[in-house]
């Protein structure tokens, strides 16, 4: 028992220390560069037959007004069909759709790639008992581990 109170006390510390402490943000090392890392999560994704809304390139984005940022890329993507019956539960949902995965390369060098739990969705939005959340998290860990496999 003491193990798992020391080893959870130790992913607080480390993960607030590499800046990904947020609530309800998953994170998983990636052995790809952070370019990499999306290419792989976009080819997975429209593989799942889910649409790409947008990609955006935030150190592109700091370059052009004379910032430097480490490589940092969003991917927003999505399904109606898993979407819809989401905001069904609570239409409040939609601030928080399509989905989202941030990849990052920390101060390290290392890669993450984050993403949005959707039961903390829901229960920010006040359904933690939306019956699509546990399939939805199941699909999007699914994505998001297929995306840094070797």
């Amino acid at each position: 028992m003491r193990f798992v109170v020391i080893s959870a006390f130790l992913a607080v510390l480390l993960s607030r220390a590499l800046g990904w402490s947020a609530e309800g943000f998953i994170v998983l090392r990636s052995p790809y560069r952070v370019e990499e890392t999306i290419e792989r999560l976009e080819t997975v994704v429209k593989g799942k037959g889910m649409a790409i809304f947008a990609r955006v390139d935030h150190a592109a984005g700091a370059a052009k007004v004379g910032k430097k940022l480490r490589p940092t890329m969003l991917l927003i993507f999505g399904n109606p069909q898993g979407g819809t019956p989401f905001m069904e539960c609570a239409q409040s949902v939609g601030i928080d759709l399509p989905l989202k995965a941030l990849a990052w390369q920390d101060a390290t060098g290392a890669v993450w790639l984050g993403y949005n739990d959707p039961a903390f969705i829901a229960q920010r939005h006040g359904v933690p008992n939306c019956q699509v959340v546990q399939k939805m998290s199941k699909a999007l860990k699914g994505l998001v581990q297929e995306s840094v496999a070797k």
